[in-house]
């Protein structure tokens, strides 16, 4: 992320917050307390916009300038206004099927973008990511998916085994991917109303959310290799919902 899009110190942080600019996420060095500091804190929490405890090391690596021990990411995107819980019933009401994908944990900006320019062009309704330990939408994101970022609403939740539970409140079933599932992607019923859920590039979906997900489903692999990219992964799972969705229309 180039140094534009960076807030340094307290004052331009705090008045950036209260203009209302969108933020990734906020930066704090550990130990750090005023009341300047218990503010941003507040506002951010207000806004559900993270806020990382740093040793001022990482602050040091982002930036020469005086920082105050405050950094903070300004995001490429307006994330949606919507709280997921409030998205979904107006969905409903639309006369629409909700069709989200869920990011657990995905950090590479690039898979991000890509995944975002398959589902706006597929008509995914939402791109749910996680407050923390997720990937910030970069210039990079949005060249990457072409645009698509700035069409299709990115919601952020605290954790992504909330949002689970959450949709399936809301009549959602969710299909998480793991190439160690039984259960083969085609031979499983993708209807929608549907959350599908595409995990880290390292370790995959977390243990919490596969033991809540409805289903676990697998892409058949034969090469030596052993795992798909996830932004490919994705956009065979997201097409092959669109596919079950026009066989049963021309039933």
């Amino acid at each position: 992320m180039g140094k534009n899009n960076l807030i340094f110190g307290m004052h331009p942080l705090l008045e950036a917050l209260e203009a209302g600019k969108e933020i990734d996420k906020v930066l704090l060095k550990r130990g750090l307390r005023s009341e300047e500091i218990s503010r941003i804190t507040a506002l951010a929490r207000e806004r559900t916009i993270p806020v990382q405890i740093v040793p001022e090391e990482r602050l040091n690596r982002l930036t020469r300038k005086q920082h105050q021990g405050v950094i903070a990411f300004i995001s490429e995107i307006e994330y949606t206004s919507l709280e997921l819980d409030q998205l979904i019933p107006m969905l409903y009401e639309e006369g629409r099927s909700p069709f989200v994908v869920l990011l657990d944990g995905l950090t590479d900006v690039r898979n991000f973008g890509a995944i975002a320019r398959t589902a706006e062009c597929a008509g995914v309704d939402a791109l749910i990511i996680p407050e923390r330990g997720s990937v910030s939408v970069t210039a990079d994101a949005v060249k990457t998916s072409a645009g698509a970022l700035h069409r299709i609403p990115v919601c952020r939740v605290s954790t992504i085994a909330s949002a689970v539970s959450m949709l399936q409140d809301h009549g959602v079933r969710i299909v998480a991917a793991s190439e160690k599932a039984n259960d083969l992607y085609t031979q499983s019923s993708l209807s929608l109303p549907l959350g599908i859920v595409l995990g880290a590039e390292d370790h995959g979906v977390s243990q919490e959310v596969l033991r809540k997900a409805d289903q676990i489903v697998r892409i058949p692999q034969v090469g030596a290799i052993g795992s798909l990219n996830v932004s490919v992964a994705g956009g065979i799972l997201i097409y092959e919902v669109v596919r079950q969705a026009g066989l049963t229309s021309q039933d």
